[in-house]
């Protein structure tokens, strides 16, 4: 392993050591690179990890975190989203967090049923990968920014991280209904920081770069994540599990 990616696990380490204090938690688990590598990472450092995976029946999500997990081996629960109650639960969720934001809608009722989920499996505390995107150029929103250099890159970046660090305080809004924190510790101030000294050439090459997040997916490659999730495109949690397909149903 090089130095810049023993870098990057060191800090990914230390951030979940900081942040993640019980032993046994859940992972929100898609089967994607990120979900995948920081699922990884934790059972490495001898956390009890059980994998979440939420989503209507058949969703990309549900089918795609079992075949990763084939590999993985790890303990795996599945939780398939009932569409007779879906509106009610979309609504409730709706007033609580008081906005129209369709991505902030979408991922608080994705964290609703990984929050049911997990409680109903009596753990606590749920870690997810948010950040990684954010701090690693996963969005399309980057290839769109990279005619216009680094400036344009970080200002995009900076606006990414502040929706995500407020949204995610109306994610525990709704998780804490059921006694479940959802942590994320790539969302770490000390984490954040040390992300924004990885070169932007470790993240995106150019404006047709389809994969990005290339220092992740190395690192993710070196530590044994199975390949299949490795060289995974991005798909955001809201089309994988179905749940925005759903929610325009019912606007």
């Amino acid at each position: 392993m090089d130095e810049m990616n023993e870098k990057l696990l060191e800090n990914i380490k230390n951030s979940v050591f900081e942040t993640v204090k019980e032993k046994k938690i859940g992972v929100a688990f898609s089967g994607g690179v990120d979900s995948t590598l920081i699922s990884k990472i934790c059972s490495d450092m001898n956390y009890d990890i059980t994998l979440l995976t939420i989503g209507f029946p058949e969703s990309h999500d549900i089918l795609f975190a079992k075949e990763v997990n084939e590999h993985l081996k790890y303990p795996h629960h599945v939780l398939e989203i009932d569409s007779d109650t879906f509106f009610d639960i979309s609504s409730k969720i709706n007033q609580t967090i008081k906005t129209d934001n369709l991505s902030w809608n979408e991922n608080c009722i994705a964290f609703y049923y990984v929050s049911k989920l997990a409680n109903s499996l009596g753990l606590d505390t749920v870690v997810t990968a948010n950040g990684v995107d954010e701090l690693f150029c996963g969005y399309n929103a980057y290839r769109e920014a990279f005619s216009g250099g680094e400036s344009q890159i970080n200002k995009v970046m900076l606006a990414k991280l502040d929706n995500e660090l407020k949204m995610m305080k109306a994610v525990n809004s709704i998780s804490s209904k059921f006694g479940v924190r959802i942590l994320q510790p790539l969302l770490s101030q000390k984490f954040i920081e040390y992300a924004k000294t990885v070169p932007i050439s470790e993240k995106i090459h150019d404006s047709e770069d389809l994969y990005r997040k290339h220092i992740i997916r190395k690192l993710a490659s070196e530590i044994n994540v199975p390949e299949i999730s490795c060289t995974k495109r991005k798909k955001a949690l809201q089309y994988g599990s179905k749940i925005h397909k759903a929610l325009l149903k019912t606007r």
